[in-house]
């Protein structure tokens, strides 16, 4: 097995992310650690490399090139975790240095150094253990932050959802607790998806009882709504990245829900009036409108009409 192979399982014992556990952050360590193919790694040292040199010293020792318009990928995909996970230290000898100095260089941390030194020893867990209580696993720290921004949820019911973190998510929390409540009060929220698990909140039940085919999840909108009071049934879509209910995507959920008796509201839901005006031109029309960052207004695509379903033909 490769040096390059060895390095990747430095990295896990180090805790980095399988995002940083990949050839080139092993090519980056080898470097940092002076490890040639033949080199033993009780033989490693701390060189302090820039990342042009880097990128040299891995061309001439493991004859593996990376163009020079890459680098911003070693700054940014490599060392920047690395340096967040206690493995590297940016300009050791001289920290005044600004960030984007053309000085800028890396070294191992001495706790990082006695890692890779110990590989393929016995010694290796024990001291991959020892740095792991004395700096913490970046994999760990990601997935706490992670938690730590989820976008909590709060239904007309009480009950709290957490979506995961994200422009898409933080939209639908504003559709689900301003725009229900002001627009849609009484609703009951039969589905919620989540751009990280895409079928969040599923009112299987309801569905079914609606003749709304539960199993096509993935073409339903991002949010559906029954207003028993009303009768009515609010299919919304929440743009950020993709497009509002435009002519064809109505089109596509009349098909999704051609069995379902009830009439039907379409709304495209913008975080603020700059993403509006990029989606304005495809909103279909007898559609309506609804922008997060002015939450207590709509704008009709409807004439004279007010929210509701367009009479039947």
């Amino acid at each position: 097995m490769g040096k390059h192979e060895d390095g990747k399982k430095i990295l896990k014992a180090l805790g980095l992310p399988p995002q940083q556990q990949t050839d080139i952050a092993s090519y980056t360590l080898l470097a940092l650690a002076g490890i040639g193919k033949k080199t033993p790694w009780a033989s490693a040292v701390q060189p302090s490399l820039k990342i042009h040199a880097i990128k040299e010293w891995v061309r001439e020792t493991y004859g593996k090139s990376y163009a020079e318009n890459t680098r911003e990928t070693f700054r940014r995909q490599v060392i920047h975790q690395l340096e967040q996970a206690r493995v590297v230290d940016r300009n050791p000898d001289d920290p005044s240095l600004a960030v984007n100095s053309p000085r800028t260089h890396y070294a191992l941390t001495a706790d990082a150094l006695a890692v890779v030194r110990a590989f393929g020893t016995s010694a290796f867990k024990a001291e991959a253990e020892k740095f792991g209580k004395s700096h913490g696993a970046l994999l760990e720290l990601y997935r706490a932050a992670r938690v730590g921004q989820r976008v909590a949820v709060v239904l007309s019911s009480g009950q709290e959802l957490t979506l995961s973190p994200g422009g898409h998510n933080k939209l639908q929390k504003a559709i689900v607790e301003a725009f229900a409540s002001i627009f849609t009060p009484g609703a009951r929220l039969l589905y919620l998806g989540d751009t990280a698990e895409k079928d969040l909140y599923v009112d299987a039940e309801a569905l079914e009882a609606l003749r709304i085919p539960v199993t096509k999840h993935g073409k339903l909108p991002d949010i559906v709504l029954h207003m028993p009071q009303k009768g009515w049934l609010i299919l919304i879509e929440a743009v950020t990245s993709h497009g509002p209910v435009s002519p064809k995507r109505k089109k596509e959920l009349e098909l999704v829900m051609k069995d379902c008796p009830l009439p039907r509201v379409y709304v495209s839901a913008f975080p603020d009036w700059a993403e509006y005006r990029r989606h304005m031109a495809d909103v279909a029309w007898e559609t309506e409108v609804w922008i997060a960052d002015k939450p207590t207004h709509m704008i009709h695509y409807n004439g004279v009409r007010f929210l509701g379903p367009p009479p039947p033909h």
